[in-house]
């Protein structure tokens, strides 16, 4: 299974996504190689829509791109009252894996599954409380990536998640979907604290990281000695409501430095700018604040 997987491993490090799996064994070897780390991810953009919606309580997901079904696995266990599961995906070795996944859990009894194009699958599909793509846009010729956009909201009855590998061509098709559903009338929730447009320029780019542990089949499979493992990811939560902010809030941008002297933090503020704050040591309250605040944080000036 390790030469799949580090076959399929490179794959998706070129772009690929989840291409090139033709057979069960391939579908194994893809979810040994991936599922943790893009569960770790979608979970983490999930935590933070329910933290910054906690009225949000969906009934129906559709996951759009399932793969092997990591997103709807991680937006049940967000979302407990969900009872309603849809799953597109065009791999058939795939949607057999997801399928196998959920046997036996009742919950999942009325899981539906179907099959084909994206565009197509979505044209088919009803509309749910919660709409989720993961890691599915990369995979998409580039022309399609408006209609996508379009067909995803369509489907979206209250809100869509996108989550993209965390490279500068995963924030551009992120940035290039967030504009036009702007632009269609809807309201950024994650991880920017405004609707204004993405204030980074190339190179610069927004991504976020979670750390996982590696299990001792997870280091065999991926031929590797690394105990954990980095995933970094890029994201937006659009919501067809606006979300309750303070005016003062603002996204950190990458791992505060932390110095003898201040503390410097990247942030994206509401008003739709990219700055550096920088909290001095003799400013005790505000350099307290600041040493707390880690990659990916909400915070506010008072924090």
């Amino acid at each position: 299974m390790a030469p799949r997987a580090a076959a399929l491993s490179a794959t998706y490090r070129g772009g690929g996504g989840s291409t090139g799996i033709a057979d069960g064994d391939d579908a194994l070897a893809y979810a040994f190689a991936r599922m943790p780390a893009t569960f770790a991810a979608v979970a983490a953009c999930l935590a933070e829509l329910a933290r910054l919606r906690p009225d949000f309580v969906p009934l129906s997901l559709l996951d759009v791109g399932a793969g092997p079904g990591t997103a709807t696995w991680a937006a049940a266990e967000t979302f407990p009252p969900l009872d309603h599961f849809t799953q597109l995906d065009a791999n058939p070795a795939l949607r057999a894996l997801a399928a196998d996944l959920v046997r036996g859990a009742p919950r999942f009894d009325a899981l539906r599954q179907l099959p084909g194009d994206v565009r197509q699958a979505l044209a088919g599909a009803g509309d749910a409380d919660l709409v989720i793509a993961s890691y599915l846009v990369a995979e998409l010729p580039e022309a399609d990536l408006g209609p996508v956009a379009d067909a995803l909201w369509r489907r979206t009855r209250d809100t869509l998640l996108v989550v993209e590998p965390g490279t500068p061509a995963g924030h551009a098709r992120i940035i290039a979907l967030r504009s036009r559903l702007i632009a269609a009338g809807a309201h950024v929730v994650a991880p920017c604290p405004h609707d204004r447009p993405c204030p980074l320029a190339p190179p610069d780019w927004c991504h976020f990281t979670r750390r996982l542990a590696r299990s001792r089949d997870h280091k065999q499979v991926k031929g590797v000695d690394a105990p954990f493992e980095d995933e970094k990811f890029s994201y937006v939560v659009l919501s067809r409501s606006a979300p309750a902010r303070r005016p003062s809030a603002a996204r950190v941008l990458a791992q505060p430095l932390v110095g003898k002297v201040e503390v410097a933090a990247k942030l994206c503020t509401a008003d739709g700018r990219a700055v550096t704050l920088k909290a001095p040591r003799r400013d005790k309250a505000a350099y307290a604040r600041a040493r707390r605040w880690n990659w990916g944080d909400a915070v506010a000036a008072d924090d």
